[in-house]
């Protein structure tokens, strides 16, 4: 093509060609070239693009100057990352004069891959795989990709292959997988290659990420989440997939592959302490996948497998660590799992006619105590009365606190090798000295519920870490032989249970405090060596302060109640905020480069959920502008999938920019700001980086985030966490108003009369 520049005007020829771009200057009235585009053969060519053109007429003009042959169809552009050039960013990459190559188009190039694929040899497989891993999520290439069997290509050599093959391969389909479609033929023997690629010890870093990215996407593409309408179910059967959908996957399906492999979940957790923080972060994340998506079926195996693994453990030994910035979403995330799985053993009756788990259990208990069973005076039978239960009746005693009650009880006679004496000890006693110990231990399961907040699954406001709610049966084993201590030094009779439970929990508050900061030797402390009257005289305090009425069991159940509506309440208000947009400031991370420190020429960005909570729009600008309702003037999006954490006070301000801000340092920009947050997507880095304008914008927006995510649920703020609670306190003195003023004695718990003798009866309808 010839280097002279075109003469035309940018309404006659609104793409020309001005100048090579080998630094020769255009003549005087030449058109200003726009952007540098590169051909295949290695030709640059200067050229003045008209923004109000459609890429498929960019291309043509580029095809009539350039003289190429081959139809306009076959090319694209695209930029120096490989970024596809499209109708939504030509105006930006004219305007930031992005230095662009014509290249295959997508559906060209994606016919070429899959037929390379087809007939690959060693020499080009990696090279074809490595263009694959980037175009994969392009709907125009993954359609005809899709649709010339590239997949079962693709399959094909995640199956044969090894190494750095392999870890493209699995890389791709990583990425295809974000797409909605096309990957609903992945069968049961592809996920158990999967499987095995991850239980091998051996398999590298760059293997195991995508490996258990796609076991995670799996796991969740459940019929359960698809969008839209859902085609009916039973209560035995989850809905099954529209034909074609992907959504017919989830927990059921990969946890039968992960039984063939026993080894999985232990190389998992293992890997939990890797020193690469992305696959820790990676493992991180796919077992709270498998915590929120586990199915009734498999519940109880799973859960049971992970607590022999010890993964609380490695969670907590994570938490102690001081380089974990980019795992601090996924560890609350499984904290508000863990708090999920407690909730659903607290609410599990225990059967020991029905589960042999159970029966165990209690055998183990009696075994542990090295008592026999008697007959008492009145001919009924003595045997769990003995240990502190108030009845025989062992489903009722545990009604409250169900299988988490028993597991407790279980580990706290089994962790102590003088069980069986401490038993005698109160056997000795006069009947109304003795402590009950059993009753004891429920007791304190339900003062650790109430100050954990375990009231329900999916509602958690914990902003820190709390390493001792991971540790619950141990914390609890304390607190139980705290119980018996203070029953025994203060010379406690049957009707002073109350009192002593009232001690514990003040003890509990104490012991507890600054969970995420306090060594555990502290807390052992404050248990085992703390004497009575020191607890008694803070207690009464404490009582002069507080309200007896609000530590009765039915008030406990209504702020239970009154908790999770609160958490909805606020839940909403956050979305509502997110839906409303608002402006921030585009930060800088803290690993930009120092020349990237220069101020912006657009560092103002205004930030919009869609309606469909699908998509982050936004604008970039150098001021801020009154910006319309609805999405036209926000051209670009965030897909809010791509997000795996919300990253807080994770970057700085760029200078000069927010120089009238008290509450950022105006001397080093390099200094994060408390208010700046990171949206990361787990294999592309941060895909945004802002700074609100206040506190209460950060809240709402970083918490908001979150509880959008699919795996997320965890409240990340302070304020919001504040608002929670303050919501459930007012709402509770409310209700509690109308008894207080009519002076009802509200009962500390309710006994259900006895069943219908026959069916010989209806329900009434409540008028």
């Amino acid at each position: 093509m010839s280097s002279s520049a075109h003469t035309s005007s940018a309404i006659r020829n609104p793409l020309a060609p001005s100048a090579s771009a080998n630094g020769t200057q255009a003549r005087p009235g030449a058109l200003v070239p726009t952007n540098n585009v590169t051909t295949g053969d290695g030709l640059t060519v200067r050229a003045r693009i008209d923004p109000t053109l459609t890429v498929d007429d960019v291309v043509k003009q580029l095809c009539i100057n350039l003289k190429i042959k081959e139809p306009p169809s076959h090319f694209a552009l695209r930029d120096e990352t490989d970024e596809l050039v499209t109708n939504d960013n030509l105006r930006k990459k004219i305007k930031n004069k992005v230095n662009l190559k014509l290249v295959n188009a997508p559906a060209r190039e994606a016919r070429e891959t899959a037929e390379k694929l087809r007939n690959r040899n060693d020499k080009n497989v990696k090279l074809t795989l490595f263009s694959l891993q980037k175009f994969i999520r392009e709907e125009q290439f993954a359609r005809v990709f899709l649709t010339h069997d590239g997949l079962s290509e693709l399959v094909d050599v995640i199956f044969k292959s090894t190494g750095n093959t392999l870890a493209y391969a699995l890389t791709a389909n990583q990425n295809l997988m974000e797409l909605e479609y096309g990957w609903d033929g992945l069968t049961d023997a592809f996920i158990l290659r999967v499987v095995q690629i991850l239980s091998s010890p051996q398999s590298l870093i760059n293997v195991c990420r995508p490996a258990t990215a796609i076991l995670k996407k799996l796991v969740e593409a459940d019929p359960i989440s698809a969008p839209g309408p859902q085609l009916p179910s039973s209560s035995r059967n989850p809905p099954s997939a529209p034909p074609g959908s992907v959504y017919r996957y989830g927990f059921q399906i990969v946890f039968e592959q992960m039984r063939k492999e026993p080894g999985l979940l232990e190389t998992v957790v293992n890997r939990l302490g890797s020193a690469d923080t992305a696959m820790a972060q990676y493992s991180m994340m796919l077992i709270n996948s498998l915590l929120s998506h586990a199915s009734d079926a498999r519940w109880e195996e799973f859960i049971c497998e992970l607590e022999r693994l010890n993964v609380r453990k490695a969670v907590v030994r994570l938490m102690s660590l001081h380089t974990i910035e980019d795992l601090t979403s996924c560890i609350l995330d499984f904290q508000a799992n863990i708090i999920r799985v407690t909730y659903r053993k607290k609410t599990t009756l225990v059967d020991p006619e029905l589960e042999e788990v159970h029966a165990a259990a209690l055998k183990s208990i009696w075994a542990c105590s090295k008592l026999a069973e008697e007959i008492d005076s009145s001919g009924q039978i003595l045997k769990w009365r003995k240990l502190g239960f108030e009845t025989e009746d062992i489903v009722q005693e545990f009604s409250e606190v169900g299988v988490l009650g028993l597991e407790c009880l279980k580990k706290f006679v089994e962790s102590d090798p003088d069980f069986s004496k401490v038993i005698l000890e109160q056997l000795s006693k006069p009947e109304d000295r003795r402590c009950p110990i059993a009753k004891a231990s429920n007791e304190v399961v339900e003062l650790l519920s109430e100050h954990w907040a375990i009231f329900a699954p999916g509602y958690s406001t914990s902003t820190t870490f709390q390493p001792f709610f991971l540790d619950f049966h141990k914390v609890h084993c304390l607190a139980t032989h705290f119980f018996i201590r203070m029953w025994s030094e203060s010379g406690a009779a049957s009707g002073d249970f109350t009192r002593v439970v009232a001690l514990v929990r003040s003890q509990i508050k104490v012991a507890l405090r600054g969970e995420n900061v306090r060594p555990w030797h502290e807390v052992e402390h404050d248990f085992m060596e703390c004497e009575y009257r020191a607890v008694r005289d803070r207690q009464m305090k404490e009582l002069e302060l507080e309200d007896d009425l609000l530590s009765k069991v039915p008030v406990r159940n209504l702020r239970a109640k009154l908790y999770k509506e609160s958490f909805e309440f606020v839940r909403q208000q956050r979305i509502q905020c997110l839906l409303q947009g608002a402006w921030f400031v585009n930060a800088l991370p803290q690993s930009s480069p120092r020349e990237a420190t220069r101020r912006s020429s657009r560092p103002w960005r205004f930030m919009r959920l869609d309606t469909g909570m699908k998509y982050l729009h936004y604008v970039d600008s150098a001021i801020k502008f009154p910006v319309r309702n609805g999405l036209e003037d926000l051209p670009e999006r965030i897909d809010i999938s791509m997000i795996s954490e919300i990253a807080t006070g994770t970057c700085a301000p760029p200078p000069n920019v927010l120089r009238d801000q008290n509450d950022l340092p105006p001397t080093n920009p390099q200094v994060p700001s408390p208010l700046s947050f990171s949206l990361l997507s787990a294999h592309e880095g941060s895909l945004a980086d802002q700074i609100a304008p206040d506190q209460s914008r950060w809240a709402d927006w970083t918490d908001g985030l979150n509880m959008l995510r699919r795996d997320g649920g965890h409240v990340s703020s302070k304020e919001t966490a504040g608002f929670v609670q303050a919501l459930t306190e007012i709402g509770l003195k409310i209700k509690l108003l109308d008894l207080s003023g009519e002076m009802v004695e509200i009962p500390s718990g309710l006994v259900a009369g006895p069943p219908p003798m026959n069916n010989d009866f209806f329900f009434s309808e409540l008028m």
